[in-house]
C-alpha cells in the first residue's frame, strides 16, 4: 500500500522561519500591520518603567491576539488560551508563547477603554481594505457579507464595546463554572502515554464485563460466548413458488433478520469499542442465517419431492421445482 508518512515523532516538521507558517495574505499580517502603525502609549504607560517586577508580555503581542480572536468571533479568553497552544496562526502572533486565560483576561479589563478605541480604528482599516465584505472579519460572531450587510455603515466603536462586554460576560461564567482551570484539561492519569493505554484498558475490559454480566450480546467479547441467536422459519410451500433457486432461501433469511433487527430497534452505540463489538456482532448473525438458509435449501432438496413425486437429488446452484 502507498501512503504518505504520518510520523507524530519526527523531531521537526514546520519551515524554521515562522513567517513561512502562514500564506502571504493571511489576515494575521494585515493585524500585526495595522497594530504597528498604532499610538500605544496608553497601553505602555500601565507598566513600570524601572525594569522591576515580574515580567509582563509585551503589550503590542497582547493586543495583536486579542484583535485577531475576536475579529474571528472568539470571545473567550480560556478559547483563546487554548489556540494558543493548537492553532498555527496564534503560534505567529505570541511568537510560540502560551499566556493563559487569567492573563488575557486581565489584560482586557486593565486596558479595556483604550483596546475599545484601537480595535474600532482596526475596524475601520479593515472595512477601507475591503476585508469586512468579503467575510474576513466576523465581528458578530457571524461573516459578514456583501454591501448590504447591516455593518456597512454601523458605529464600530458601539459593536467594539458590545464585543468587549460579552468577552467580561463569558469569562465570569466560566470563571464561575470551571475555576482556576481551563475547562478542558484530562484528567491527570490521562496525560502520560503509559496512563492512557492502561485506563483505555481498563475501561475495555470493565466494558465487556459488564456487558457480559448483564448479558448484552454487543459486549461480548469474542469466542467466550454465542452472540443473539435469530430463529428463521423458511417454508419451501412459500419460498419454492415465489422465487426459486437458492437465492430465494437466502432472501427470505435475510428479510427476517432485517425485521428481526426492525423489532429491536436498538440505538448506535456512542463509543468506536461498542461499535465495533455490534458490528461483529451482526456479521456473525449474517453468517448463521445464510448458514441456515443453506442447510434448509440442501435439506429440501435432499428430501423434497416434484410435482410428479420424485426426490430432487442434490441441491444444484439454483433449486428447480416445487413440493
Amino acid at each position: 500500500m502507498n501512503f504518505l508518512a504520518c510520523d507524530r515523532e519526527q523531531v521537526f516538521l514546520m519551515p524554521p522561519d515562522p513567517r513561512d507558517w502562514l500564506p502571504a495574505g493571511h489576515l494575521v499580517w494585515f493585524l500585526l500591520a495595522s497594530v504597528e502603525q498604532m499610538d500605544l502609549s496608553a497601553f505602555y504607560g500601565s507598566y513600570r518603567s524601572d525594569g522591576w517586577g515580574r515580567a509582563a508580555f509585551e503589550p503590542s503581542m497582547m493586543l495583536s491576539l486579542l484583535l485577531y480572536a475576536y475579529a474571528r468571533g472568539e470571545r473567550s479568553s480560556r478559547g483563546i488560551e487554548r489556540r494558543c497552544v493548537e492553532d498555527v496562526a496564534y503560534w505567529v502572533i505570541t511568537a510560540q508563547q502560551k499566556p493563559d486565560h487569567a492573563t488575557i483576561a486581565r489584560f482586557r479589563a486593565l486596558h479595556e477603554a483604550p483596546l475599545a478605541d484601537l480595535f474600532s480604528s482596526v475596524l475601520g482599516l479593515c472595512k477601507e481594505a475591503g476585508l469586512v465584505k468579503v467575510g474576513v472579519i466576523a465581528i458578530d460572531g457571524t461573516k459578514v457579507h456583501a454591501n448590504a450587510s447591516h455593518h456597512s455603515n454601523l458605529d464600530y466603536g458601539q459593536l467594539v464595546r458590545e464585543i468587549i462586554k460579552e468577552a467580561a460576560a463569558i469569562d465570569a461564567a466560566e470563571d464561575e463554572l470551571y475555576g482556576d482551570a481551563r475547562g478542558d484539561e484530562l484528567p491527570e492519569h490521562l496525560q502520560s502515554a503509559e496512563g492512557r493505554r492502561a485506563a483505555l484498558a481498563e475501561a475495555k475490559r470493565k466494558l465487556e464485563g459488564d456487558r457480559e454480566k448483564d448479558g448484552s450480546p454487543e459486549g461480548q467479547a469474542a469466542g467466550e460466548t454465542e452472540p443473539q441467536e435469530v430463529k428463521v422459519e423458511l417454508d419451501p410451500e412459500v419460498i419454492v413458488p415465489r422465487v426459486q433457486g437458492r437465492e430465494g432461501w437466502l432472501r427470505e433469511a435475510r428479510h427476517q433478520l432485517d425485521e428481526h433487527r426492525r423489532r429491536e430497534a436498538k440505538p448506535i452505540p456512542r463509543s468506536r469499542a461498542e461499535r465495533l463489538l455490534e458490528a461483529e456482532r451482526r456479521m456473525t448473525q449474517n453468517l448463521e442465517v445464510e448458514r441456515a438458509a443453506n442447510e434448509a435449501c440442501e435439506h429440501y432438496r435432499a428430501h423434497g419431492r416434484d410435482t410428479q413425486g420424485r426426490r430432487l437429488g442434490e441441491c444444484p446452484s439454483l433449486c428447480v421445482g416445487m413440493s
